[in-house]
């Protein structure tokens, strides 16, 4: 059924208008149309007839509430946490994980596409892991609401700026996720309660830390309840006054550091709770593995890890011979890369700071004959390292992403300027139930 632009005016609940879902958004956000104007159901699906109600004017688009699903998805399935139709920490539970996954790969081709990249020779199935307590790295945001009874501990509500009140995490890992209802109790024993913005939370296989961000000094009391309170629960506590450089450990004084091992390698790798480590250590594992099968490092290869982070692709492949020189713009990563060589006794591998934003440093770090290269960067992309791309070329580049559209861009200029073929590409599901697209592809100099 359709509805005039009549039925749009004003700010007016409009009672039980059904409506046919074309689409869903990022946000897991349902897209239906009346009147020429977009609407989000939150909690519809693509294909579903679907009853509304309390639709609401926006400027580009309305929104609307999800009365009943009068034609159901086959892709609908029943969420895992009970407080999914709360939470903002994930927005797909109610799509079946094999749906999700599709999902994230069209928007992938549709990016390609859109760049005008050929689409790669092959499609590998998606890397995929647990869909559940998988998550070992979270900034949680805390708020003390006293009309709530107390203080709030996880991630943001679905449509709003306010904190969700849950009492458990069905995605973070069990030693964070089943101790929500404990943190809230711990920050509404403390002083500073409303001092206390933010936990960060980082999980190793062997301990978990949280890391409090306080914006006045804790007093002794409340410093000595958080020292109970990761004793009682073996974990460890950071505070955070300020900056990333001004986290300093509160219990143990000396805590251990969080490490995890990725086995096929024989690696294990220690961390910093600030550190940036891929969130799904069971996901990693593979996608390490699968970087390193493509790029087939041999005894006299020599291999350029870009984005190098603390050594998680660059030391996998220096097991596998040649020399590997890592060039990454954190000199903490850096210095954590360096340690994590020498722990592991490995040799064979160099590690760099280099603002890769900055042409000179781009150019200074391309300069040598590598005959392959593992990109890995952030959300932006590398734009400044493909465009002074030259010869001697490395004969395969192995490009790992967390957002398709800055990939596309970049591989429009690999495939169109330098010459390169897209091999081999697929998705890679890091973050479940999110709208979160990782991919990690293959571009080659010689096709196969």
């Amino acid at each position: 059924m359709t509805a005039g632009p009549a039925a749009l005016n004003g700010p007016a609940a409009v009672k039980r208008i059904e409506a046919r879902v074309v689409d869903v958004d990022a946000e897991g956000r349902g897209l239906a149309e009346m009147g020429g104007m977009p609407i989000r159901v939150d909690g519809a699906l693509a294909g579903e007839r679907v009853a509304i109600d309390k639709l609401r004017r926006r400027r580009r688009f309305n929104e609307a509430k999800l009365v009943e699903v009068l034609e159901p998805s086959p892709q609908r399935t029943q969420p895992s946490c009970v407080y999914f139709h709360l939470c903002g920490g994930c927005r797909f539970q109610h799509l079946k994980l094999e749906a999700q996954q599709a999902r994230k790969q069209r928007i992938l081709e549709q990016a390609l596409s859109a760049h005008g990249v050929a689409a790669p020779q092959k499609w590998f199935p998606p890397i995929t892991g647990p869909e559940l307590r998988y998550r070992r790295k979270a900034r949680l945001g805390v708020k003390f609401v006293p009309g709530k009874g107390g203080a709030l501990v996880g991630f943001r509500e679905k449509r709003g700026r306010f904190i969700a009140d849950i009492q458990r995490c069905e995605v973070l890992v069990p030693s964070v996720g089943d101790r929500i209802r404990a943190l809230r109790e711990l920050v509404s024993s403390l002083s500073a309660r409303d001092r206390i913005p933010q936990i960060e939370i980082a999980a190793g296989d062997n301990a978990t830390a949280l890391v409090i961000r306080h914006l006045d000094p804790l007093n002794e009391a409340d410093q000595n309840a958080l020292r109970n309170f990761a004793c009682s629960q073996r974990l460890s506590i950071y505070l955070q006054p300020g900056g990333i450089d001004s986290m300093v450990p509160l219990w143990p004084q000396n805590p251990p550091a969080l490490r995890y091992q990725i086995p096929e390698f024989d690696l294990d790798l220690a961390f910093e709770p600030a550190d940036f480590v891929q969130v799904n250590a069971a996901v990693n594992r593979a996608l390490v593995s699968r970087a390193v099968s493509w790029l087939k490092p041999g005894s006299s290869a020599r291999v350029l890890d870009l984005y190098s982070g603390m050594g998680n692709f660059s030391l996998a492949l220096a097991r596998r011979g040649g020399w590997v020189s890592g060039v990454e713009a954190s000199a903490r990563m850096v210095a954590a890369a360096r340690r994590n060589a020498e722990s592991n006794a490995i040799a064979n591998a160099s590690f760099e700071v280099a603002d890769l934003e900055h042409p000179g440093e781009v150019a200074q770090a391309l300069r040598g004959a590598f005959s392959a290269m593992l990109l890995d960067p952030p959300r932006s992309g590398a734009a400044r390292v493909v465009e002074q791309l030259a010869a001697p070329y490395p004969s395969q580049i192995v490009y790992v992403s967390c957002n398709p559209e800055s990939f596309a861009r970049d591989a429009a200029v690999v495939t169109q300027r330098h010459g390169y073929w897209l091999e081999s590409a697929g998705i890679v599901d890091m973050f479940p139930h999110t709208g979160h697209v990782e991919l990690i592809a293959q571009f080659s100099k010689v096709t196969r």
